[in-house]
């Protein structure tokens, strides 16, 4: 009754019915069915304009079904193309037209592509005057899709274009809270994937792009730009040839005039690709004089240039010149063998070192496209036929009073040294030798740490010449007896340990230099005087650096383990032995500070080690302070036993060690088995909870944390927890060893925390864990976990104990350096931070309301370290909540507390302006009252937060800027540097 209906309205429900039930079902229909619908939907289109949405509708059911007649596709398509004036419709009822010839060309191709240009133009007719970007987007993409899958397009080429590149450049701005998500960059790469898909184009895009980058308007220019370098990939000379003078020319100007570095990275880019597109021309056809031709126009707008160093277009010139030999090898040759001698006749002209460091900054950046391109077989390299002045301008540069000379000079040395045969032997040891006398006597750092990096770098490349020339001058540098101050860092014999490490990048290096810095360590540990402390971290220092740079070589990395660890160990327990013996009392190796160098050599030595040799080595190592077993160090005829867990305080020292055994079980692979590890955990557990020495009771506390850590989930587990909560809830309640305790608590909660999510936790009910007990099971989301945090929040209230329990809590967030991190293969959870951070800041928040006066101030530094490592996104969702308690902590009189929130604050104020905006009074009065705080790193925070506040809406500002300007004159005079830097950065600001 509707569809015969004489009211077009009702008509038009009922055909709405019909097309919303086909939209259901248009798969179960068979052919006929679909047959008699097409035909009956096409009638249709010649009806009232109110049916015509309804009608619509089912055609875009109907172009969905599989079994379509061939045929009814072209019939379709023709009478939309005929019937329906698509600009009149409304934004959706377009949209379902593109959806429909979308649908036809993913499944009925060559049907259409039977209609020949007719199509291509009935297609333009229905996208002229679209303005919606939702239809833009589907449009484009049928544009593209009818170039790429080859459609005639017939003599409708420039009507096709006329109708894309009409919207170029792109300006949109999406709406705020716009639900449909379209960004202004979506359309113009959709665009531009038009634009540039065929070189039928050209002829109309390149004066169009031309015409743009001539435009004043910055967002013009860059599409043009990055336009024109997306055509260049499909161009050739043909397409290139009439507009080449246009675009160099604008090219030019643009590089030589904008202030953009956006602009001019885009023009180096475009050019790029244009040198590069008329190369690839030029191996497939005769005509080589168009490349040539654009060239010799580079070369001659941009090569006088060169010549006058201290003028503002050398730069630019060079950028440009840079540009165009990058493109291809046969660019390269081109502009290098006009460019690089007219360089290196400028340096010997020009005299003062800042021209001179101009000058072969440019011919460093034409190096660099030789390093890029590599050796050419076609005619000798410009390069290498300039070989002897090259080298002369680099090795001038090495030897002049400048330091920003040097070090471009270092630079360029390193990029010779990386072109295949273009080093001599000789050549090769004067480079030793200048890299040798910068390293060592070069009073300026920069030039010092320079030429270091540069022998590390140059030495995998010629591991004979460094290791036979080099590393013999330093040893002899090393143990020569010349009068060094010890405490100086750049002292010679600190530099030579530096320079030893820095050049260890090859095995067959490494095997020479490692015996010379333990023979050197040892050496010193013979010594008496104080100096030696600082000598002994030196060392340590450069073992470290070379360990890192073994990593990655398997070869390198066992021959430093099995070399270095026993070694270190075997001295450090001597020294120990001697200790406890007191034959030579006061040896550095024992020294804390020391101690603390060792560990990151013998980790970094032992991480990378496949769990084969791991295991082999853990055999040794273990029973060593287990058993006393030594037969594996070498020089082991020691004046004692070895019992670091042994009672006694002569073996006070022995205990420090356990320092090393941490370092090296706990950078074990998770499946290495260690040996009697029950036993060992106990021994630990029992170190930390007794020992009088802080530096042991934590070292092992953080062992038996790691070692917890990558423990099995199971029985043995839970004997040894159980354990813990025996041996120290009475200590944590009282005694001498409450610290210990509490030490020990965080570290365990922190490790557990980091260990498997979902695994079987223990059974037991446990209230209470030394202190490094809780950071081992916090990354593991350990089910006791929660128990263990708890106990530290009612820590929080305990007057003795409170602030350490509150610095704890930025040890359970912060990455740990030495033992729970993923570096030492530790089970690191991800996600912990915020796990943490929804479980047990609301509990912050409630103790902080209910503690006494005394003992606030532990909640809001506990709360604060907590904000203070989470991740930005996270907290600025929980922000409306935890501002007022922020603000509430920048009163508080604890320095560590305000520099903490501080902290905390100057992201939120740069990624969250509208919250913050609500409380601008107060952060204002806080922020300048804390930029006279005793504490120069409060004061510092207080006045970057003062700068960030300026990222708040201008009219939020406006009412505070007289004050804000007035206050910050004070902190302008403040006695320190670092202080009034950032007076002057954020008074300058407001």
């Amino acid at each position: 009754f509707c569809l015969e209906n004489t009211d077009p309205r009702t008509r038009g429900r009922g055909i709405q019915l019909l097309s919303q039930v086909l939209l259901q079902c248009y798969s179960l229909l068979q052919e006929k069915e679909v047959l008699h619908l097409v035909l009956f939907y096409e009638s249709r289109l010649q009806d009232h304009h109110v049916v015509i949405p309804s009608v619509l509708q089912g055609l875009q059911a109907l172009s969905m079904c599989k079994v379509l007649s061939p045929g009814l596709a072209v019939s379709v398509l023709k009478a939309i193309f005929q019937e329906v004036h698509v600009q009149s419709l409304l934004q959706l009822d377009r949209h379902t037209v593109y959806s429909i010839i979308t649908n036809f060309m993913s499944t009925r191709e060559e049907e259409l592509k039977g209609l020949g240009a007719d199509f291509t133009f009935g297609f333009i007719q229905v996208m002229d005057g679209e303005k919606d970007p939702r239809n833009l987007l589907v449009a484009f993409q049928i544009v593209h899709d009818l170039i790429a899958k080859d459609y005639a397009l017939g003599p409708f080429v420039e009507e096709l274009f006329e109708v894309t590149s009409c919207y170029f450049p792109v300006d949109f701005t999406p709406p705020p809270n716009d639900p449909h998500g379209i960004q202004r960059e979506d359309l113009i790469l959709s665009l531009r994937a038009v634009l540039a898909s065929t070189p039928q184009f050209a002829e109309f895009l390149l004066p169009l792009l031309i015409e743009k980058l001539d435009s004043e308007l910055q967002s013009a220019k860059l599409d043009s730009l990055q336009t024109l370098t997306a055509c260049c990939a499909i161009y050739g000379q043909k397409e290139l040839q009439e507009f080449l003078p246009s675009l160099w020319s604008s090219l030019r100007r643009e590089v030589f005039q904008t202030a953009s570095e956006k602009i001019e990275t885009e023009c180096l880019a475009a050019l790029h690709a244009l040198s590069a597109c008329l190369s690839r021309s030029v191996l497939s056809s005769d005509s080589e004089d168009l490349l040539d031709s654009f060239l010799s126009s580079i070369l001659q707008d941009c090569r006088h240039h060169l010549c006058e160093p201290d003028m503002k277009l050398v730069w630019p010139s060079a950028k440009l010149l840079q540009a165009a030999a990058g493109a291809s090898l046969r660019t390269y040759h081109r502009i290098t063998r006009s460019v690089v001698p007219l360089l290196l006749e400028q340096y010997t002209k020009h005299t003062q070192s800042s021209q001179r460091r101009t000058i072969l900054e440019m011919l460093l950046g034409f190096l660099e496209l030789q390093q890029k391109w590599g050796h050419g077989e076609e005619d000798e390299s410009t390069l290498l036929s300039l070989q002897a002045p090259v080298c002369s301008v680099v090795f001038s540069a090495l030897t002049d009073p400048s330091v920003q000379l040097q070090l471009v000079g270092i630079k360029a040395l390193t990029v010779l040294g990386s072109l295949q045969g273009f080093l001599s032997s000789s050549d090769l040891e004067l480079v030793v030798d200048h890299l040798i006398r910068l390293a060592l006597h070069e009073e300026d750092s920069q030039s010092s740490e320079a030429a270091m990096e540069a022998a590390g770098s140059l030495a995998p490349t010629y591991p004979k010449v460094f290791s036979g020339h080099m590393v013999p001058r330093l040893e002899e540098e090393l143990q020569s007896e010349r009068e060094e101050s010890y405490h100086n860092p750049h002292s010679l014999r600190q530099r030579c340990l530096q320079a030893l490490a820095a050049v260890s990048t090859h095995t067959s290096i490494v095997k020479e230099t490692v015996p010379v810095l333990l023979q050197h360590l040892q050496k010193v540990q013979k010594g008496t005087e104080a100096r030696n402390t600082q000598d002994v971290v030196s060392v340590c220092q450069s073992l470290h650096r070379v360990a890192l740079q073994c990593q990655q070589d398997a070869e390198g990395c066992w021959y430093f383990h099995q070399t270095v660890v026993p070694c270190l160990l075997a001295m450090a327990v001597q020294a120990a032995m001697e200790e406890s013996t007191h034959t030579l009392p006061g040896k550095a190796l024992l020294e804390e500070e020391v101690l603390a160098a060792m560990i990151p050599v013998v980790s970094a030595a032992t991480t990378h080690l496949s769990p084969e040799l791991a295991a082999q080595s853990v055999s040794h190592v273990v029973p060593l302070f287990l058993d006393g077993e030594v037969s594996f160090l070498p020089q082991n005829s020691f004046p004692c036993s070895f019992k670091p867990f042994g009672d006694g305080e002569c073996l006070e020292a022995q205990r420090r060690l356990v320092a090393l055994l941490m370092a090296f079980v706990c950078s074990l692979p998770r499946n290495v088995a260690i040996p009697q590890q029950e036993w060992l955990l106990r021994e630990l557990l029992a170190l930390s909870c007794s020992c009088n020495c802080p530096f042991t009771a934590t070292t092992a506390a953080k062992c038996f944390a790691g070692l917890v850590n990558k423990h099995p989930a199971g029985q043995q587990l839970d004997e040894i927890l159980q354990l813990a909560v025996n041996k120290m809830e009475p200590s944590l309640a009282e005694g001498p060893h409450r610290t210990q305790a509490l030490t020990l608590l965080l570290w365990v909660r922190a490790a557990l925390d980091e260990w498997g999510r979902g695994a079987r936790g223990p059974s037991l009910a446990l209230t209470v864990l030394p202190a490094q007990v809780t950071k081992a099971l916090v990354l593991r989301y350990h089910p006791l976990s929660s128990c263990l945090t708890d106990k530290l929040l009612g820590l929080l209230g305990d007057t003795e104990l409170g602030p350490a329990t509150a610095d704890g809590f930025s040890l359970l967030m912060a990455e740990s350096p030495d033992v729970l991190h993923k570096g030492c293969h530790a089970d690191v959870r991800i996600m912990f931070r915020q796990r943490f951070f929804t479980d047990n800041v609301p509990k912050l928040v409630q103790g902080f309301h209910g503690a006494g006066p005394d003992v606030k101030a532990n909640y809001l530094k506990g709360l604060s370290h907590v904000l203070n490592h989470l991740p930005k996104p996270v907290l600025v969702t929980e922000l409306p909540t935890l501002l007022p308690l922020l603000l509430e902590a920048l009163s508080c009189s604890d320095g560590v507390v305000q520099l903490s929130t501080l902290s905390c604050l100057h992201p939120l104020l740069l990624e969250a302006p509208q919250i913050m905006s609500l409380h601008v009074d107060t952060l204002v009065t806080k922020f300048l009252n804390l930029t006279s705080s005793p504490t120069m790193a409060v004061r510092i925070a207080a006045l970057r937060c003062v700068h960030a506040l300026t990222s708040l809406p201008t009219t939020v500002l406006l009412p505070y800027k007289g004050r804000v300007i007035r206050a910050l004159a004070k902190p302008l005079d403040d006695k320190k540097r670092l202080v009034r830097k950032e007076a002057v950065a954020a008074r300058g600001e407001w």
